[in-house]
């Protein structure tokens, strides 16, 4: 399930700028893609942890969110590959797409949770199948080529599909809570109770703070990337394979630490991440941009993972489906969309005219290409060598306009307010958080 659920989203939401843009999507329609998973995300997953949690066996919710998501998924690469693609038009269809699938990312922690004797202990053994997921699917998109394709929506529509049915088969993970409809668990106040606690509300608003910068490096990082040379899954995948490493070794580090510390150094390091990237993007050093990548152990499993857990044991047994989905509503919600619309304007302010310039060629050569190659199809074999020839030249151009796009960017300022901002959320946290050294154990719930 882990490995699924990750390689279904792996699949498209790291490459997908590298492909939208080649198709008329700015630096601002970037950010609302990047946004309207996070407001769907506001939506939906604290209503569908609720009927977890109340109605619906959580495995049967889950198959039948991804059959959806995959269905309209395919929607939307019909409109990418119409003949005049409409990037308002495309993020609604994504917008649609995000209703469905956000909820899975905490319907899947919760379910795992509910199978697992000690989470703190065993939970990161399971986590680490989606680490993996994502691994592979960035190091196959590389090998089949298909970071600056379609086909990368394609892939991840007909991996939803057969993940949905799959679900079905999962453990059966039936409603903890009576299934009675009361007001106020219907709007959640239920969970309410955990935010009397003021180390559990400063740990919300700061992992929801950390949302915003942290949001920068997936609408962003894979254009870098693309820009220094390097291969975007593959490099990309390092950061999974980094991950997984920190997270084998992620109950050393909670013995050691304690839930705190380790929030407190993934915050920090993604200060670091984004220093790392402002230079190398800057100056075109390659292993600066990989060592940003290889943090992501510390970025994602000593923020992310550590924050599942603790919301486990934090929360009630009645309530855990909706205190993950309540994570999720803040985090990869209000956090990731802020920071989505943030860092889509911060690009865009730091795009000089001469890269606005070089993605209206590239657009328009692109438009070029598709009349050529529709052209081909049809042409008498007398004139096909030269209509390749000039697919070929046009092709040609295409990548150096999209080079000099990328390298007119102002870099430094771009990854230097993300910096700046995890750096001030991080000293907000250290001093405000009081929590215990280790999470409670499982089951035991906030006095």
């Amino acid at each position: 399930m882990m490995f699924l659920q990750t390689f279904v989203w792996g699949a498209w939401y790291i490459a997908a700028p590298n492909y939208l843009t080649t198709i008329g999507f700015d630096a601002t329609d970037i950010g609302w893609t990047y946004t309207v998973g996070p407001v769907a995300g506001i939506i939906s997953p604290y209503f569908m942890g609720f009927l977890a949690d109340r109605w619906i066996s959580t495995q049967k919710l889950l198959g039948a969110l991804n059959i959806l998501a995959g269905l309209i998924m395919l929607v939307a690469t019909l409109q990418m590959t119409g003949r005049s693609p409409s990037p308002p038009l495309i993020n609604l269809t994504l917008f649609v797409y995000m209703l469905a699938f956000y909820p899975t990312l905490s319907l899947i922690v919760s379910l795992a949770m509910r199978h697992i004797a000690n989470p703190q202990r065993d939970y990161p053994s399971v986590r680490v199948l989606g680490t993996v997921g994502f691994m592979v699917v960035s190091l196959f998109l590389t090998w089949v080529s298909w970071e600056t394709s379609v086909k990368q929506f394609l892939l991840s529509a007909a991996c939803s599909i057969g993940l949905g049915f799959y679900c079905f088969t999962l453990p059966a993970t039936p409603p903890l809570s009576v299934a009675t409809l009361m007001s106020r668990s219907l709007v959640g106040s239920g969970v309410l109770v955990l935010l009397k606690d003021r180390s559990f509300l400063i740990f919300l608003i700061c992992t929801t703070l950390i949302s915003i910068p942290m949001a920068f490096y997936y609408q962003i990082a894979s254009r870098v990337v693309e820009m220094t040379g390097l291969p975007v899954g593959q490099t990309l995948s390092y950061g999974q394979m980094s991950e997984l490493v920190f997270m084998l070794v992620m109950p050393l580090f909670f013995a050691r630490l304690g839930v705190k510390w380790m929030l407190a150094m993934g915050m920090l390091s993604w200060v670091l991440r984004y220093a790392l990237f402002a230079m190398g993007a800057t100056a075109g050093v390659k292993w600066l941009i990989v060592a940003g990548i290889l943090l992501h152990g510390v970025c994602y499993d000593f923020l992310i993972v550590t924050s599942q857990i603790y919301v486990d044991q934090r929360a009630p047994a009645p309530i855990r489906a909706q205190a993950q989905a309540m994570l999720v509503l803040f985090t990869l919600g209000v956090g990731f969309a802020a920071g989505a619309q943030i860092g889509g304007r911060v690009e865009q302010f730091a795009t000089p005219a001469q890269s606005r310039a070089a993605t209206a060629r590239v657009q328009s050569l692109g438009l070029d290409i598709s009349g050529l190659r529709e052209k081909l199809e049809s042409a008498p074999l007398s004139e096909r060598s030269l209509i390749e020839q000039q697919i070929d030249e046009a092709s040609k151009s295409r990548d150096q306009q999209h080079a000099l796009e990328l390298h007119s960017k102002n870099w430094m300022m771009i990854f230097g307010v993300p910096a700046g901002l995890a750096f001030a959320i991080a000293l907000i946290f250290i001093i405000g958080f009081r929590g215990s050294r280790r999470p409670r154990p499982s089951g035991e719930a906030l006095a």
